[in-house]
């Protein structure tokens, strides 16, 4: 705030105190944001004064205060208490008179002006008529946002007292800011950066800008609590709602406008872990904490948290002494602003871990948008990529894309996922110098995202049911039971009536070991999310290391870190999960499930989701498999695999599992088809390939590894076992003496005691 020139030398600042119950003195100096606590009124007020003269001597610089004589009078506002929450506002029964301390009177320039000390916030008026309507309506604004919980607080306080402190001024000294005062901040400058950033480390990778279409009322709502009422501010919405797109917006008005609008705040941009990360010994992150607290004072900055909830587990071992914990008082005290975003999930979470850090914040909720607007936004996206990138995205593929990010992005919100899948077509057609982006572009980058095929994502393309059931008979021998089902669930998917809020399907894999139920998922999972992707679609977790219910951190995870399930899935949101052998893991293991499986979302202590809706979860066991008398080519013991679950699982587990899939013994048939796909897949190993070699096996040979590659207790297990022992070994052996076999081709056969190779 620029130095006004008074005709006096002396400024007064009315001083509201209150006593507090151990007889100490809490001191409000009305036109400033400063908060004392001391032990009686003469050390409070020596406080105030030398603090203020600190400042004035070091930076030139004060709160004006304009109330010629200022006058205390306390008003009671009748209020009805109410507890809120998301979806309604419950009131108390009786009314309450809470008592409003009010500071007013004549200003210099012929006004009145009229302040609420214990709300840091003020207005004026011109006519005195007016006074008491507007003070009423004021205060029972105010009032009516607090908790029931602080409305008593207010009613609790001691009557206030009020007293003045005198700031000297002296008009006749020169102040050169450039050369007497510039201002270093060591701490702030390195934990937070300067928003919005340098051109030397613009973030910004994306095709579009920061704009806040269809959302210019929350840019509004957001200044306004931010600048005019100087609040901490949550800004509060699903994901990809456009909340980061607010408050760069809103930044950017504030820093833009600055100068004609006589606003002097700066915007600093941090995550926490960067407040602790370079604390060596015990209490330096919290003397670190407070220097930047006090940077930030005199930058007249206001903090950005990026990560919001990573605040309560910053710190400490628990939010009760987490950064966030530490950060309370000053909130409270007005001595820090403060500025994020949080997901309603995380929002609530902070309520219940910390609820006194929660209070002090003022919320701008975002809920998304209706579809028209989302429309709008995408025209806007294609008409700034035409303009402005000379790439022109076509409507067709505008359409298909709201299509396709609607159904299989159901957990994320528009129009955050439009900006970012658009955003990567035409990056994609940057690179390629394409100057247009169409529905085979859209198809392309959705494949290249989620691994899924074509099929899915046209409509115009007609499932194969005769090629479908084929490929998953060649992939799954001898189970056509397990055939049926995978094919079934396709089916659904394809037609697009699988439930958006749960996961594709779930399915419990029952049967002796070595049938097929791993080679099932593999092949489900390649079918599924297998088109040009670098990673696996297979999620493998063996679920005999949850044996123990302390492993349930291992699995899920705690609040500092994320467990083995959740970490995967978000790497991999479009996947097969495979839990392995899932009956020995520790009951405690499948109630931490129950969740994913009836709703595809996990949600963590501090709100944060990990969505598997995208997901087909799989769980093998072999409950049951042991009833039979003996395994592999006796057909007439049949096992109870039901009765062996329901004995074993609760209800409430299997109740949401979508199917169970049993898995038969395998004859003789079976082995020899399945050592023959396994022969197959050996010819396409590099070495072969490379060399040209064209690989034979005759029957002898197939018949040879079917008899020792199958075991009654463990199936078809051993078989590639026996293949490497048997065949690769040998192959390798002959490969590394003969030179001259590229382009041969190599007929194996096993002949009495031994493999031939000619």
């Amino acid at each position: 705030m620029s130095v006004l020139r008074y005709n006096m030398e002396n400024i007064n600042y009315p001083l509201l105190y209150y006593t507090l119950p151990d007889e100490s003195l809490l001191g409000i100096l009305v036109g400033t944001a400063h908060k004392v606590v001391d032990k009686d009124l003469k050390s409070l007020k020596s406080t105030l004064s030398g603090h203020l003269q600190k400042q004035y001597k070091r930076h030139d610089e004060y709160d004006i205060f304009d109330i010629v004589e200022p006058k205390l009078k306390i008003i009671d506002i009748t209020v009805r208490p109410t507890y809120q929450d998301e979806r309604s506002a419950y009131p108390m029964k009786d009314a309450v008179k809470v008592p409003v301390a009010i500071i007013y009177g004549e200003s210099e320039d012929g006004g009145y002006e009229c302040y609420l000390p214990m709300f840091n916030r003020k207005f004026h008026y011109f006519d005195t008529k007016q006074f008491n309507t507007l003070v009423r309506h004021f205060c029972t604004h105010l009032l009516t946002e607090l908790t029931p919980e602080d409305l008593y607080r207010h009613i609790m306080r001691s009557r206030p007292q009020m007293d003045t402190v005198t700031l000297r001024v002296n008009y006749s000294r020169e102040f050169d800011y450039d050369k007497q005062y510039k201002p270093e901040y060591k701490t702030l400058t390195s934990m937070a950066d300067r928003y919005p950033y340098s051109k030397a480390i613009r973030r910004n990778i994306s095709a579009f800008p920061d704009a806040a279409w269809e959302l210019e009322h929350k840019v509004t709502e957001t200044i306004e609590k931010l600048i005019n009422s100087r609040s901490n501010v949550l800004l509060v919405g699903k994901p990809s709602v456009g909340k980061s797109s607010v408050l760069k917006q809103a930044i950017r008005k504030i820093t833009s406008k600055k100068r004609e609008a006589q606003f002097d705040f700066t915007f600093w941009q941090i995550m926490p872990q960067r407040i602790t990360a370079s604390a060596k010994w015990l209490g330096e992150w919290q003397e670190n904490c407070e220097t930047l607290i006090e940077e930030l004072g005199s930058a007249n900055g206001i903090l950005w948290i990026v990560d919001f909830i990573r605040l309560l587990q910053t710190g400490g071992e628990g939010p009760e002494d987490s950064v966030a914990s530490f950060m309370s008082s000053y909130l409270r005290e007005g001595k820090l602003q403060m500025v994020g975003e949080v997901t309603p999930e995380q929002l609530d979470s902070i309520k219940r871990l910390l609820p006194g850090f929660a209070e002090q914040f003022q919320l701008v909720k975002i809920d998304e948008l209706p579809e028209q607007k989302i429309q709008n936004i995408l025209q806007k996206l294609a008409d700034f990529s035409d303009n402005n990138l000379n790439i022109k995205i076509k409507k067709e593929a505008l359409a298909l894309s709201y299509r396709l990010l609607q159904r299989y992005y159901p957990y994320n919100s528009f129009p955050g996922k439009a900006v970012n899948f658009l955003g990567q077509c035409i990056n994609d057609a940057q690179l390629n110098e394409a100057d247009k982006v169409g529905k085979k572009a859209i198809i392309r980058n959705f494949i290249k995202q989620t691994g899924m095929p074509e099929l899915f994502l046209r409509d115009d393309l007609l499932l194969d049911s005769d090629g479908l059931k084929a490929y998953f008979s060649q992939n799954i021998i001898g189970q056509p039971v397990a055939v049926e089902q995978m094919v079934g669930t396709i089916k659904v998917f394809k037609a697009g009536l699988n439930n958006p809020h749960k996961p594709i399907t779930t399915m419990i894999f029952a049967g002796p070991t070595g049938v097929g139920k791993t080679a099932s998922a593999r092949a489900m999972a390649d079918y599924f999310f297998g088109e040009g992707q670098t990673q696996s679609p297979l999620i493998r977790i063996d679920m005999s290391e949850f044996q123990d219910p302390s492993m349930i951190y291992r699995f899920i995870g705690t609040g500092r870190e994320v467990g083995k399930l959740v970490k995967d899935i978000r790497e991999r949101p479009f996947s097969v999960l495979l839990l392995d052998e899932v009956e020995k893991a520790h009951p405690v293991i499948f109630d931490s499930l129950l969740a994913a499986l009836d709703e595809g979302i996990l949600v963590d202590a501090y709100g944060r989701v990990t969505n598997l809706r995208n997901t087909i979860i799989i769980m093998t066991t072999n409950l049951g498999a042991s009833n039979r008398q003996s395994i592999g080519f006796d057909k007439n013991a049949r096992p109870d695999y039901g009765g062996a679950m329901r004995g074993f699982f609760r209800p409430e587990f299997l109740n949401r599992i979508d199917a169970i899939v049993t898995f038969n013994a395998l004859n003789n048939d079976d082995i020899r088809l399945i050592t023959n796909k396994e022969l197959n897949d050996l010819k396409e190993r590099e070495g072969f390939k490379k060399r040209q070699i064209t690989l034979n096996f005759t029957e002898a040979l197939m018949a040879h590894l079917a008899d020792i590659g199958f075991d009654e207790r463990y199936g078809a297990r051993p078989l590639q076992r026996a293949i490497e022992q048997e065949v690769v070994s040998p192959l390798a052996h002959f490969l590394n003496k003969n030179n001259d076999v590229e382009g041969r081709q190599l007929v194996v056969d096993f002949v009495g005691e031994g493999l031939s190779i000619s």
